[in-house]
């Protein structure tokens, strides 16, 4: 009776378990087309959170639909191990490497934690219900997988995508180490905005552009909110078609150079209430020119760059090109030396004027004060603006150039081939494709390299003199693939240069100390997944299938989604996947984040533990996932009540079931009452639009279709009026049986329909179906209906529907009035014409039943009396109907009233069809 979810999935589970139900279901399912989903591996670092439980659900709910589309659907979860995260947790208790372990110990010690993290959350995932491959997932540290990717990167580099560069990265300094596009977030940082006016070298020259004169000094003037990247400065851009002027301001001992349209704005910050303008010049005309350093012995050129607006600033840009990429693009265009002072700890090189020795964090003070001191400091103020930070230490980072392997975005066409592949894929929803689209349109080049000790290394030998990568790499780093898939990891980072290449060539070449990104590590699932777990999948050339469909939150745009895309593309020239589904983050009910000290935080373990999974996942079900995903335990109340709709609909099912055999019971589609073949004509009906929802991965639809038939169409209808004839007529009559044989049809469809959301429940109710159960819900297709002819039965069901409204809506009035107390106390009076006359005509006597009434009969609506009720009906048809109490006796088996009740002497309080149904023939229905 009662669902008890939170304390009875626990043994399901068990059960699921020692069956081995997954691998039932993929025995099962074996030989029908494959349908490949690719599982974004989450993190292996902390417990699961409300967002991991959405994501997982979703992809169980894909998988399982896909099964009962026809599809045998593996279902390979995956876990993300390498990286920083897991590096921090194992440095907190063994410090960092070098100090109590070794790197070799310290690598054996975060896969130690990865498998501790594995654990943790593979348990969870199992409790939602999830049937997935969970002993035999694939993990990014399995050697097999870490082999692959260095596969996967030989054919990258055999496509001519990878190249070294010296260009500035997003660099952390809390990691100490580069970072890729998907761990950068942006978040608001108050910093130092400051003017500084660069000095002309050559004034009178500089003068002449403007066609100035009588002029001494000129400054020209930059503005920059990162003052420290002012030691590495190399030169000032320019917009070649910006008008710039040479202009006197009140309190400036130097003309300044500045944009002639913003003149005005910057008289009101310098404070000057009075300015003159000597001349203008196109940013063409001043290329060339050259200026003094503040505080470094250099003088800078003026060049012209298009990334110079007026939207700040003052239309001349500081450009470092060790700092910044505009800067850097500009300046390889130019020739400007890329130089770094800023060392990996974060602290300016030896030999770097006025901030030599001290970090970055703490340069900013001694540079204000050699700007004052050299008088070029023409204003300093705070701002609020949006910076890059990392998304682990939630710190702002610096751009710094450093030596470092990238994947090259239009060297060999990479960029236009991931564009073309994304106008090729479905996503869902369809503003996915334009986000990602700009990302890849606008991105850098991808850089791979990182400086870390716990990832896949990046087997690259580098010629000691040149620094280019050895001409033979692509076939080196299947050497190495081979090596680490049979012994580890070890096999590199425990080797030397001479275990892989020959005497005489070792000694021009040194190993490459990085590691992967590790989002190259993720991004390699859609080949190294396969091998690592299905390696019979791969085709004869040793790729893995495209995926048809990959998920994951809306952040993975620019990660994994991204990642993937770059990888297969520059792989294998073609997209890894067919479709991509986009989930929004989970929200509370107001809106607003989830946030410990806001304690609107909805813990899934809690949710499990009150609820259970099922009312959990029928929330994720009917949630639309194509925005913010709200969840509180008011909204999940609301889901539990919805459940219990669903649950005792079926449950209803069920109860009238029992004792039907179905191989004796079953009655044919022609032999069957009327109503009972249209009841399946509208579960046929349904079903095609629930099948075309689960298609097109629209769950919220599917579980509004299921919740309005269990409260409309079942449970306001059809199990309604079918109450009378499964409780009153004979056991073994046509008019239980038909109505038997309705309820198995729609059961045997419903639990298909239900199996993707509500896993536990649907399990149960298959089990306590009628008919051979060996085979699991879950390795069933969709339900075939049988097919049944309405078209002779010449009712319009729509019609018969919409006068059933009107009449409980009379009968309701009748109640409230105190006249009756149910329907059955009343008789009901039709009167129409036409088509809807001969509807209601159709079922003769058996109309009552329809209503729920002791009686109903029809008249033409000339007949109706000027003081009936009359009511257009939606489809334009008038009915004219009279609802009265009905005068007769009450039969106490079938509580109808009407005029027989006690015409058997022998039954005094039955009335003739129930002396008939107990003890006679049994009354003969043909339509309700």
């Amino acid at each position: 009776m009662q669902a008890n979810l939170a304390k009875r999935e626990p043994d399901w589970l068990a059960r699921w378990e020692s069956q081995g139900l997954y691998a039932q279901i993929s025995a099962a399912t074996a030989k029908l087309p494959a349908y490949h989903f690719v599982d974004g591996p989450p993190y292996a670092n902390g417990d699961i959170h409300i967002g991991h439980a959405v994501n997982k659900v979703l992809k169980d709910i894909v998988v399982k639909s896909a099964r009962l589309a026809g599809h045998h659907a593996p279902f390979v979860p995956g876990w993300d191990c390498h990286g920083l995260p897991i590096e921090l947790q194992v440095e907190k208790k063994f410090g960092k490497v070098g100090e109590k372990l070794d790197a070799a110990a310290f690598r054996a010690k975060c896969r130690e934690y990865a498998l501790e993290q594995v654990e943790r959350q593979r348990v969870d995932f199992k409790r939602l219900g999830i049937l997935a491959d969970w002993e035999k997932p694939y993990l990014t540290m399995q050697p097999a997988y870490e082999a692959e990717q260095l596969r996967v990167l030989a054919r990258i580099v055999d496509n001519g995508h990878v190249v070294r560069g010296f260009k500035p990265v997003h660099w952390c300094l809390d990691c100490g180490s580069s970072l890729a596009e998907a761990e950068v977030e942006y978040q608001d940082k108050q910093s130092t905005a400051i003017d500084v006016a660069f000095a002309a070298a050559d004034v009178a020259e500089t003068a002449k552009r403007f066609n100035a004169s009588d002029v001494d000094a000129i400054g020209f003037v930059i503005w920059t909110t990162t003052p420290w990247t002012l030691p590495a400065n190399q030169g000032i851009s320019l917009g070649a078609d910006i008008d710039y002027a040479l202009v006197r301001f009140e309190g400036q001992a130097s003309a300044l150079v500045v944009a002639e349209q913003l003149v005005g704005s910057l008289a009101q910050r310098y404070g000057a209430s009075k300015f003159e303008a000597l001349g203008v010049a196109k940013g063409s005309a001043l290329e060339g020119l050259r200026a003094q350093h503040p505080f470094v012995n250099r003088r800078v050129p003026l060049i012209t760059g298009e990334h110079v607006t007026l939207d700040a600033g003052t239309g001349l840009v500081h450009t470092a090109p060790a700092h910044g990429v505009d800067d850097y693009i500009v300046g390889q265009r130019f020739g400007l030396p890329v130089n770094n002072p800023v060392g990996s700890d974060g602290k300016f090189v030896i030999g770097t004027a006025v901030v030599e020795g001290q970090h970055v964090r703490k340069a900013e003070e001694p540079i204000l004060a050699a700007l004052r001191e050299a008088n070029a400091l023409v204003h300093a103020t705070t701002i609020t603006h949006s910076y890059p930070h990392c998304w682990r230490h939630k710190t702002p980072l610096i751009f710094r150039a450093t030596p470092q392997w990238f994947i090259a975005m239009d060297i060999a066409g990479l960029r236009g081939a991931a564009l073309e592949a994304i106008d090729q894929t479905r996503w869902i929803p369809g503003w996915g494709r334009d986000r990602i689209h700009g990302m890849v349109a606008d991105r850098p080049d991808w850089c791979i390299s990182r400086q870390r000790t716990w990832g896949v290394p990046l087997s690259l030998f580098v010629h000691k003199q040149t620094q280019e990568k050895h001409p033979k790499s692509g076939e080196l780093l299947r050497k190495v693939a081979d090596a680490i898939e049979t012994g580890g990891l070890e096999a590199w980072f425990g080797s030397t240069v001479a275990d892989w290449l020959p005497a005489g060539e070792a000694e021009q070449y040194d190993k490459c100390p990085d590691t992967l990104d590790v989002w190259f590590d993720s991004g390699s699932a859609f080949q190294c997944s396969f091998k690592a777990t299905n390696p019979a999948a791969l085709d004869a050339d040793g790729l893995a299938p495209q995926a048809d469909m990959y998920l994951e939150g809306s952040d993975q745009h620019r990660g994994w989604f991204h990642s993937s895309l770059l990888n297969c593309v520059a792989t294998r020239g073609a997209s890894p996947y067919k479709a991509v589904l986009t989930h929004g983050f989970t929200v509370d009910e107001q809106g607003r984040k989830m946030s410990k000290s806001l304690g609107n935080v909805v813990a899934p373990q809690q949710v499990l533990k009150t609820l259970g999974a099922d009312v959990l996942r029928l929330w994720v079900s009917a949630s639309d996932y194509s925005g913010e995903i709200a969840i509180s335990d008011n909204l999940l109340k609301r889901m539990a009540d919805a459940y219990r709709r669903i649950r005792n609909t079926v449950r209803y099912l069920l109860g009238n079931l029992h004792g039907f055999d179905v191989t004796s019971d079953l009655v044919a589609p022609s032999e069957m009452l009327a109503m009972d073949r249209w009841a399946i004509a509208q579960a046929a009906k349904l079903q095609d639009e629930i099948r075309d929802a689960y298609a097109v991965q629209q769950f919220h639809s599917v579980y509004q279709k299921l919740h309005n038939y269990c409260v409309v169409d079942l449970g306001g209808l059809y199990l309604d009026v079918l109450k009378d004839r499964l409780y009153t007529t004979a056991p073994k009559s046509l008019a239980r049986r038909s109505a038997q044989t309705a309820l198995l049809h729609i059961a045997e469809a419903m639990v298909r329909w239900i199996a993707p959301v509500l896993s536990f429940t649907a399990d149960e109710i298959w089990q306590l179906l009628p008919g051979d159960r060996s085979q699991s819900i879950f390795a069933q297709q969709f339900y075939q209906l049988p097919s049944v002819d309405l078209s002779g039965d010449g009712i319009d069901w729509t019609r018969l529907a919409a006068a059933r409204e009107a009449v409980k809506k009379q009968l309701e009035e009748l109640r409230a009035a105190g006249i009756i107390g149910s329907g059955l106390n009343a008789s009901v009076q039709l009167y129409a014409d036409g088509e809807l006359a001969q509807t209601l005509s159709k079922p003769g006597d058996e109309l009552r039943f329809w209503f729920i009434t002791s009686g109903a009969s029809v008249r033409p609506f000339a007949d109706a009396p000027a003081s009936v009720t009359t009511v257009t009906l939606e489809n334009g048809d008038r009915l004219a109907l009279q609802s009265q109490a009905s005068p007769h006796e009450k039969c106490e088996r079938c509580w109808h009233q009407v005029a027989d009740v006690g015409s058997n002497a022998e039954h005094p309080t039955l009335c003739g069809r129930c002396v008939s149904n107990v003890f006679g023939d049994g009354e003969s229905r043909r339509v309700i």
